[in-house]
């Protein structure tokens, strides 16, 4: 795959996270939890399975033999990130919680370089530093000393956990060179569901007070956030790696502001600014601008 096919996928696959943001805010008001993360990854396993089957026609001894990380995946991605993320939206604003994961690429970065050897240039880094700093004028709307005075509540805390969590998610679906990219997904998510189905039943839920919204909103999870964007997580992670796919990650903020906008809430400068520093800065770590220079030094020779 393309580095630039890689980077539609990201893009993309932020903007139905962005997504999961704003409609889990909603649906964690009538659903737990537990029965968020069992229901989205059960229905969503009614296109992952088919789409893995016709699509990679994957070697089903080889998935046997990756049973320990897709375990893994199913644990830390399924289960643990989501399961950590609604908690928290039960407690702190989508605007917090895209605030904490604005961190996820620079964590990953840090655990790439010294779990993976990754490498990454000056460029790179500077791309980090202008996209989280894009990433925190939108947040705070320009106020940089709400971060300093900002007291986190137990839904941030929980947050920093999910960062962590989708870190070390991302490690392990990037050593999993044996299975096929859907193929890892679905079979993360078939243990996943394997394990959080008895917890289910045990809690019980009461369909009858599921509002049509809610209903929406477990749909719209369960597709595009959970077979789409993990779909295109895993491929985009294996062809470009971890440290230039994490950054995209600071476009959450940026989207779920558009979809605010959609919404009826304004956009106000500030937002727009940020949003500016979050692209620039991702096209600076995609490592596009060395393309750019390349290509002109190229075509001066």
């Amino acid at each position: 795959m393309s580095k630039y096919r890689a980077w539609l996928l990201l893009v993309v696959t932020t903007l139905f996270w962005a997504g999961n943001y704003v409609f889990g805010k909603y649906v964690i008001m009538e659903m737990t939890p537990l029965w968020i993360t069992f229901s989205r990854w059960l229905l969503a396993l009614i296109l992952l399975i088919p789409i893995a089957y016709f699509l990679e026609k994957p070697k089903w001894q080889m998935v046997k033999k990756a049973w320990i990380p897709l375990i893994s995946m199913g644990v830390l991605g399924s289960i643990g990130y989501n399961m950590v993320l609604y908690s928290a939206l039960a407690y702190t604003s989508p605007t917090n919680a895209a605030l904490v994961s604005a961190l996820n690429p620079a964590v990953i970065v840090l655990f790439s370089v010294f779990l993976l050897r990754e490498k990454i240039t000056w460029v790179q880094a500077s791309g980090i530093v202008l996209s989280l700093i894009g990433a925190f004028v939108l947040i705070t709307h320009g106020n940089f000393g709400q971060i300093l005075q900002h007291e986190y509540n137990k839904g941030d805390i929980l947050m920093l956990g999910a960062v962590v969590i989708w870190t070390l998610y991302s490690i392990v679906g990037r050593r999993l060179t044996t299975v096929p990219p859907i193929t890892a997904t679905a079979g993360s998510a078939v243990f996943a569901t394997l394990i959080l189905a008895p917890f289910a039943i045990a809690q019980g839920i009461d369909v009858t007070k599921i509002s049509p919204l809610t209903m929406t909103g477990i749909l719209y999870i369960a597709i595009f956030p959970s077979v789409f964007s993990f779909i295109f997580w895993n491929i985009s992670i294996r062809a470009i790696g971890i440290s230039q796919a994490g950054i995209f990650l600071n476009l959450i903020p940026v989207f779920t502001a558009i979809i605010s906008w959609t919404l009826g809430e304004r956009i106000t400068g500030t937002q727009v600014l940020g949003g500016l520093l979050v692209f620039l800065g991702v096209y600076l770590t995609s490592g596009m601008l060395n393309h750019r220079l390349a290509v002109l030094f190229s075509n001066h020779k």
